[in-house]
């Protein structure tokens, strides 16, 4: 039985994955953990009406939804980076760089999250944007949010994460 031929940058999309995702975990982490502490010592954004730092910790999901339900939230967030992994490694040799920097940025939002839920027992948040009352957030949360969007986005205009 002959052996399917992978395209011959599939190792390099392989690894080009397992890179950026440890780049954007560590960057994550190590900015969360500076904000953090940063804020715990007073640090603030110059007064303005549009974004300030609120130290929070949330033991729920988005907008605090889930609260009691710390272990169903760690499920799924392993299921979900479970799920994205073996994505991308299947189908690394024929999707766009651009399509596995998105889902990386995802995975790395969902991991953090889901480290610190580990860890700590909840998830930090310290981002408030005072205009419009929105709930607090941190960095991770930004990563899962602009990358889904940026994912539809290339889903809508017909790139579906391959190579173009």
């Amino acid at each position: 039985m002959a052996r399917k031929k992978q395209p011959q940058n599939l190792w390099s999309k392989i690894i080009y994955l397992f890179v950026m995702l440890a780049g954007f975990i560590c960057a994550n982490c190590y900015l969360s953990d500076l904000i953090t502490s940063n804020v715990k010592h007073g640090f603030n954004f110059p007064p303005n009406d549009f974004i300030t730092l609120s130290y929070v910790k949330n033991t729920g999901a988005a907008f605090s939804i889930l609260q009691n339900y710390p272990l169903l939230l760690e499920i799924l967030a392993v299921l979900a980076l479970i799920f994205l992994l073996a994505y991308v490694i299947r189908h690394a040799g024929t999707m766009s760089y651009t399509g596995i920097t998105w889902l990386t940025v995802l995975m790395s939002g969902i991991f953090c999250n889901l480290f610190e839920r580990m860890t700590l027992g909840y998830v930090r948040d310290y981002f408030y944007f005072k205009f419009v009352e929105f709930p607090i957030f941190n960095i991770s949360d930004i990563a899962i949010n602009v990358s889904i969007v940026a994912i539809i986005y290339l889903l809508l205009t017909r790139a579906q994460l391959k190579q173009l």
